[in-house]
């Protein structure tokens, strides 16, 4: 209808006239009902009416006409060609001009044939001029073809278009782009690798430079902090003998600074930098107030125990939202728990939290502002430095530096030789193969007598491991060669060097299969691959076969002074590499021996520039003192210290080195008034162990453990300055105490203590209990009264007879 609208407006031009209207008409309402519009146009001209009505009805033999096509070529005289050209009328331009695309494919391809369907070549001639402006795709052009697949595995072939017309052509033009786009391709490529190269320099230079200035910036910050600390240090000499005397407030930071790797391998990190605790205690001198920074945050029932073990208040453990302006006058000592714990990893060192926990500086700064104060750190770390730095107050222990150096087994040999003590034959800074191997061998050779070895590593964390020389083949010849030369003679190179070389010989062998590592699970091999990464040394055992090992700690005073603050006598484990507690006072050596030694050690550490707190072990190598040789040293707060200090202050006792540990006895004590008129101190025993473990601890709480005790009698008498003291470390894992029994005597002492250990354990275990606890190896060891000196070895032994100890057995 509209078509017939713009029929009748144009009516005026004359095209109207040309046109059968009513015939429209009438085709276009057939259209409607059809929904298809179809327009027919009629000339007036009779025989073109005639010509289009014929198209029209014979659709059916245009269907049937197919032609050939071959080489790309079309035969004009191809009678189903005349015959298609003859029934396309006025659309034969349009059916050609779509004919001719489809021929140069077939040239350019070498088709042999194709077969064209008409039909399908004049409705793609009629999609043509009304769809498309180019050329029609070549699925268009296959589509009209009969036989498609076989003109598709043609096209398909690899190099068929270089087979048709034009295809030598095609292949030059192909071959030229293909070379131009790679030559193109290789020279962007190369630019872009240029490109690249020159960010990457520029970055690396550009982050180099900033890596220089950034060490170059912390190495000049670190070494402020370190002349810093020096300065004040020395103002702390200078005045030590006036702070000494006066109010001053000590701040407590038990820091582990072992490296990463050591600290990552210590399970429970912050526990263990916890167990010195009992630096607490120090409070019991009246002028000295305490700052202890607790490397974990700690529950009320902690609290509240130090709180009544302390006879204050409960202590003070600050928070973010708590005020500001507490002192310690009140309690005299306070907790603080740096912020930084929240959010760095477990493994870091106390000291290094406390540097990046500006809220608990500031705090620290405030309640030490005014005073005479200083830091006693743990094992010292460079973020100690930075620490004191910030707070303006004086490190009183060595420097980093000092202490990596000293601090190790090496460097322990190192200071006894320069102080001129006695310490077993061995080598020190051991980091090859060849070299242990030679260092041992002589060894061997010029110490026939001693055998057994210990290999040590450096690090105090580090192992050590025990071989026994007379599992060597040629030990006994060598023997019989040292007897029959004698010991002048022996010292001669000549006689030496072919013993040397057999001992080199069999070492290999004689270590793989006799040494055994005593601390920890592994084997030989990955003990000696430790040992040499991380350096050792090799020292003898006594020939005894019950040494006696005594612990002093020391207090290297800025001034020069040197005091001993705690000794006592080690509790060793049968193979005498592990240490389990230890009796105080010190009954293995006489008083005037251990005071020369300690003496020498001391002033040999203030010449290192070493001061601080100092703890040393000597040993003897019989019963009756005729040898003593120092072992080891640690250039920091010890553990036995820590609870030395707790012993003290619960006793309100004295330790001196003239082997007495005497206490003040109150006048309400059951005795006479002459009596107590003329005896003012008691003399007491004691039992330490820092590092008690059992698995079923944390089955139970605080409150119900101490009643637990209590009903077995198990507790601290003030009166009779003597019982048993408990030391708690953590509120979450719960796994270790640390316990001190205070007696009349060392063998009562001991019985107690073991007595303790059994009962805690029969009370907390069961049989469905899975777990490991190392009670059990504390009272085999306290079996035998080792503590004690040969004068009451008879005594102890005749009191451990006479009871039925298998009652404190445990059966694990």
């Amino acid at each position: 209808r509209q078509l017939k609208w713009d029929f009748q407006k144009h009516s005026d031009t004359g095209l109207g006239k040309t046109l059968d209207f009513k015939e429209m008409e009438t085709a276009i309402d057939k259209s409607e009902n059809e929904m298809k519009v179809t327009v027919y146009f009629f000339y007036c001209n009779k025989t073109q009416k005639h010509r289009s009505t014929s198209l029209a009805e014979e659709p059916e033999n245009e269907c049937k006409l197919t032609f050939t096509i071959k080489q790309g070529h079309i035969n004009p005289s191809d009678k189903d060609l005349i015959v298609f050209k003859r029934s396309s009328g006025l659309c034969w331009s349009s059916v050609e001009q779509a004919l001719r695309p489809l021929c140069q494919l077939l040239q350019a391809y070498a088709v042999p044939m194709a077969v064209v369907k008409a039909e399908q070549l004049v409705k793609l001639a009629q999609r043509w001029n009304g769809e498309w402006e180019g050329a029609p795709p070549v699925s268009s052009l296959i589509s009209v073809l009969y036989n498609q697949g076989k003109v598709l595995d043609v096209l398909s072939r690899p190099g068929q278009r270089f087979k048709g017309e034009g295809g030598a052509k095609a292949a030059a033009v192909h071959i030229q782009s293909c070379w131009r786009r790679y030559t193109a391709r290789s020279a962007y490529l190369r630019y872009c690798r240029c490109k690249w190269a020159v960010g990457t320099i520029s970055l690396s230079w550009l982050m180099h430079t900033q890596l220089c200035r950034v060490k170059k910036a912390l190495q000049a910050r670190r070494f402020s902090h370190l002349e810093n600390q020096r300065c004040r240090a020395q103002h702390l000499a200078a005045n030590w003998n006036y702070i000494q005397g006066s109010k001053r407030t000590i701040i407590h930071i038990p820091s582990l600074g072992y490296s990463q790797s050591q600290r990552c391998n210590l399970r429970n990190f912050d526990v263990v930098q916890n167990i010195q605790i009992g630096r607490l205690c120090e409070i019991r001198d009246e002028n000295v107030e305490v700052i202890y920074v607790c490397p974990m945050h700690l529950k009320e029932d902690m609290k509240q125990y130090y709180s009544s073990l302390l006879k204050s208040n409960r202590p003070q453990e600050e928070s973010l939202a708590e005020t500001l302006d507490t002192s310690l006058s009140k309690t005299q000592f306070i907790m603080l728990t740096p912020e930084a714990v929240d959010y760095f990893p477990v493994d870091m060192c106390l000291s290094s939290l406390l540097k990046y926990s500006p809220h608990t500086l500031q705090r620290i700064r405030r309640l030490v502002q005014g005073k005479h104060s200083y830091i006693v750190p743990g094992v010292a770390h460079v973020d100690d430095l930075a620490v004191a730095d910030e707070l303006g107050v004086p490190l009183m222990g060595p420097e980093p530096a000092v202490s990596q150096l000293y601090g190790t087994k090496s460097g322990a040999r190192k200071i006894f030789r320069a102080a001129g003590v006695e310490m077993p034959p061995g080598a020190e800074d051991l980091y090859s193969l060849e070299q242990l191997h030679e260092r041992l061998a002589e060894l061997m050779v010029q110490h026939l007598d001693v055998t057994l070895w210990l290999f040590k590593m450096d690090s105090e964390l580090g192992g050590s491991a025990l071989c026994d020389v007379s599992h060597m083949k040629s030990y006994a010849w060598a023997l019989n060669l040292y007897q029959r030369y004698g010991p002048d003679t022996w010292r001669s190179e000549g006689i030496q060097e072919p013993v040397v070389a057999q001992f080199l010989k069999e070492i290999p062998e004689w270590l793989s299969s006799h040494a055994h590592p005593a601390n920890t699970s592994e084997h030989w091999a990955g003990f000696l691959q430790t040992f040499l990464r991380q350096g050792g040394v090799v020292e003898a055992r006594p020939p005894s076969h019950s040494p006696s090992c005594v612990t002093v700690d020391l207090l290297l005073e800025p001034g020069g002074h040197i005091s001993m603050l705690s000794c006592g006598d080690l509790l060793q484990s049968p193979c005498g590499l592990k240490v389990l507690g230890s009796s105080v006072p010190q009954t293995s050596l006489c008083s005037d021996t251990l005071q020369w030694i300690y003496t020498l050690v001391g002033q040999a550490c203030l010449e290192k520039g070493i001061v601080g707190h100092v703890s040393g072990l000597a040993l003897t190598s019989d019963l009756c003192l005729l040898q003593v040789w120092a072992l080891d040293l640690h250039l920091s707060y010890s553990d036995h210290l820590a609870m030395t200090q707790m012993l003290l202050y619960s006793t309100q006792g004295t330790l001196s080195c003239q082997n007495s540990f005497e206490v003040p006895m109150s006048n309400t004590e059951q005795e006479t008034e002459e009596s107590a008129e003329k005896v003012q101190s008691r003399k007491r025993h004691a039992v330490l162990s820092s590092r008690l473990f059992h698995a079923s601890l944390p089955m139970l709480y605080r409150s119900v453990f101490f009643q637990m005790c209590k009903a077995h009698g198990i507790g601290f008498n003030p009166q009779k300055k003597q019982g048993t003291l408990f030391a708690l470390y953590d509120s979450s894992e719960r796994r270790q105490i640390g316990m001190i029994v205070v007696s009349d005597s060392p063998q009562r002492a001991l019985l107690t203590f073991a007595h303790n250990l059994s009962v805690i354990h029969q009370e907390i275990s069961s049989s469905r209990t899975q777990g490991g606890t190392n009670f059990k190896v504390r009272v085999n060891v306290l079996m035998i009264p080792s503590a004690c000196n040969q004068k009451h070895f008879s005594a102890a032994y005749s009191c451990l007879s006479s009871l039925n100890y298998n009652k404190y057995k445990f059966h694990i």
